[in-house]
């Protein structure tokens, strides 16, 4: 009766935050169509690339969004899990068809670069930040900076921004040198708009969780997200009762999951979250769980 109880309250948390990615790609769409596009202004990753594809070969941008994402899509089912993978399908669906739909609604704002850089990227932020929010991710250049940072002795956060430079010297190329330089300051805007919508979305995250189902916990950490943890004895200072301190490093997109396991596992746990600008050493490879 338990296990069914669960199952039941969870598909409606699954709904809403399906719904709320779906919104964040629409949001991200009106972004583009009504603000940047129209005056010339790109956003970066696989977005960015998508829209200099578009302007240069008259291919429908929707269409390009959703076939260069495909990639980045099997890599985040590979490396972060199926729910991963599935909510960034729906943010990448609802983003292509949101630009296709909005593609001939007139720019809310023309002419002042610096409102258009920032209103841009304010509502494109938003839009990504919900998606990441709730378990999805609307661009896969983030995906590809978290396989190569485990690869490389960089930081996700410098190789996201080194990718990106890739990728605005490419919109010079349609939008001449202006047009990357907002393109860049929108991008730059977008990304505080992001880690303000998603705590601690640069880098990765120390997880400490002090809970009595140590064991489980660790387990089910492994088992569906494919990291490893370790623990250690700690003692309440008022109550003076043992506990488990378990201690688990993750990226930046494996935030969301991570909370739904200790809330599932030990609603009661005591939890405190870091930011982590970089790691190094040990083993921080995560198994694959397919």
């Amino acid at each position: 009766m338990g296990e069914i109880k669960k199952n039941k309250t969870k598909k409606p948390r699954l709904i809403l935050k399906g719904l709320m990615v779906i919104l964040g790609g629409f949001i991200a769409a009106y972004g583009l169509e009504t603000v940047l596009i129209p005056n010339n202004v790109s956003d970066g990753g696989v977005t960015g690339l998508s829209i200099v594809g578009s302007e240069l070969f008259g291919l429908p941008l929707g269409i390009l969004i959703a076939l260069l994402n495909l990639p980045f899509v099997w890599l985040g089912y590979k490396q972060i899990g199926k729910s991963f993978a599935i909510f960034s399908v729906l943010g990448i669906i609802s983003l292509a068809v949101g630009t296709s739909l909005m593609h001939h609604t007139p720019a809310i704002i023309e002419g002042d670069t610096l409102l258009i850089t920032v209103v841009g990227g304010i509502i494109l932020g938003f839009g990504m930040g919900l998606a990441l929010r709730n378990g999805g991710a609307l661009d896969g250049i983030d995906m590809l900076a978290v396989l190569l940072s485990r690869k490389l002795p960089f930081g996700t956060s410098d190789l996201i921004l080194f990718l990106n430079t890739f990728v605005f010297i490419f919109v010079s190329t349609v939008f001449g040198l202006q047009g990357a330089i907002l393109s860049a300051i929108a991008y730059f805007i977008a990304s505080k708009v992001i880690h303000i919508v998603e705590e601690g979305l640069s880098g990765s995250k120390t997880f400490q969780i002090i809970t009595t189902h140590p064991e489980a916990m660790i387990e089910t950490i492994r088992d569906r997200l494919g990291r490893g943890a370790t623990y250690k004895e700690a003692y309440g200072g008022f109550t003076n009762e043992m506990f488990k301190e378990i201690t688990c490093v993750i990226n930046r997109l494996e935030e969301t999951k991570l909370k739904e396991i200790i809330n599932e596992i030990d609603p009661k746990a005591f939890v405190t979250v870091y930011d982590v600008a970089e790691v190094k050493g040990g083993n921080f490879r995560k198994i694959d769980i397919h």
